[in-house]
């Protein structure tokens, strides 16, 4: 009964499968045999390689098991969960966290405890769909503004209805551009409207800023003027979301989330982990100083051969081609020169964005970093990709 809709997909260059990789994730993971330098992770730090995060994990099983056997609410509550809350909660300079399975059920659990159905939701047109998501499940009217557009967003602050209830939402680094947003100006808007803002710093956290706490100490903002929710499976290199905020923020989660309240709590080997790599990223700057030492060899050697790319800001390097099947044809002749960077096609793109999303880590070599560049000017020309 669906194969006439996977034939659709096929035919317009936009079917996905599955590609099992059969390595850890690093700067070169093996796929059906073969060796190739990963372009294509969110592992910025190489800190899901790391033998203290590794060890943390293996050592917490040993204690605690593999499983936690309930919810947080019930007896799914571990040490570890706690720790982790208390160094995020740390580490972002806030009251208190709150930690989540997934990025994904953190903002599907988080917007709908902060807007319902009388309520207005001003989201950037680029948010994650996890973003998108919590803002339908919250019943919210919700308005897009133009990205990174504050004149727009001011625009729409102005037409609301007499004293609604606002909730603004933008990220820290959009995932599929690279780029961030202007928060301070963001930041003066909903405190002129008297707004909430919930920024999603998944990308941001463990390599923006100058000691790697995110987006808010990049801008030298206040994090008591907002709300911050992120990830554990970036940067930090485990799994998992959370939230940061006030101390009544969290206990109000807590008694209204329902992501949090119904489902099992993540294992505590992975919150261990992540404590470990929150260490990791206050102890060792080397590793943030390298990632961007890296970024910038990638970046101009993308831009000396005229590649169109956004307006990025961050590790993550896409090069737009526009067309899916330019995409496609482009990923899988890399993969045969052993480079891996998949097309990234619509809908997770808008219409008419496809391209290659490159994300570079801490951990690659000058000299792997110089063999892709190598490979994406053979089959840039090769394929007639023009600037």
């Amino acid at each position: 009964m669906f194969e006439d809709e996977l034939d659709e997909f096929t035919r317009k260059h936009l079917r996905r499968q599955l590609k099992t990789v059969n390595s850890a994730t690093a700067p070169t993971i093996t796929i059906d045999g073969k060796p190739v330098i990963q372009l294509a992770s969110n592992n910025y730090l190489g800190l899901a390689n790391h033998p203290e995060v590794k060890e943390a994990a293996i050592q917490t099983i040993q204690h605690y098991g593999v499983g936690s056997g309930a919810s947080r609410l019930i007896s799914g509550t571990q040490t570890p969960h706690h720790g982790l809350e208390t160094a995020l909660a740390h580490f972002k300079a806030t009251e208190a966290a709150l930690t989540f399975g997934t990025g994904y059920s953190a903002n599907t659990g988080i917007i709908p405890t902060l807007v319902g159905s009388q309520d207005l939701i001003l989201a950037d047109r680029l948010c994650h769909a996890s973003l998108i998501d919590g803002c339908r499940i919250s019943q919210a009217t919700l308005r897009v503004f133009h990205h990174n557009d504050t004149t727009h967003l001011k625009q729409l602050l102005e037409k609301r209805s007499g004293a609604q209830k606002t909730l603004i939402i933008t990220e820290g680094v959009f995932s599929m551009d690279g780029d961030i947003p202007p928060l301070p100006e963001i930041v003066n808007l909903a405190s002129d409207f008297q707004a909430t803002l919930l920024v999603d710093d998944a990308h941001g956290t463990g390599i923006m800023g100058k000691h790697g706490r995110g987006i808010v100490e990049h801008f030298e903002i206040d994090p008591n003027v907002l709300i911050q929710m992120g990830t554990l499976s970036k940067a930090l290199g485990t799994i998992g979301g959370y939230v940061v905020g006030s101390r009544s923020l969290i206990d109000y989660l807590i008694n209204t989330s329902r992501s949090f309240i119904y489902t099992t709590a993540p294992p505590s080997s992975m919150a261990a982990a992540a404590q470990a790599a929150i260490n990791i990223i206050q102890s060792d700057p080397d590793r943030r100083t390298r990632l961007w030492q890296n970024r910038d060899q990638l970046y101009q050697g993308l831009k000396a051969m005229g590649f169109q790319l956004t307006n990025t800001q961050s590790p993550i390097l896409p090069i737009i081609l526009s067309d899916p099947q330019l995409a496609v044809s482009m990923s899988t002749r890399l993969l045969e020169h052993g480079i891996y960077i998949p097309a990234i096609r619509p809908p997770t793109v808008p219409k008419g964005t496809s391209r290659l999303r490159l994300t570079v880590t801490s951990e690659h070599t000058s000299a792997q970093i110089e063999t892709a560049l190598t490979a994406l000017d053979l089959i840039r020309k090769e394929l007639g990709v023009k600037g």
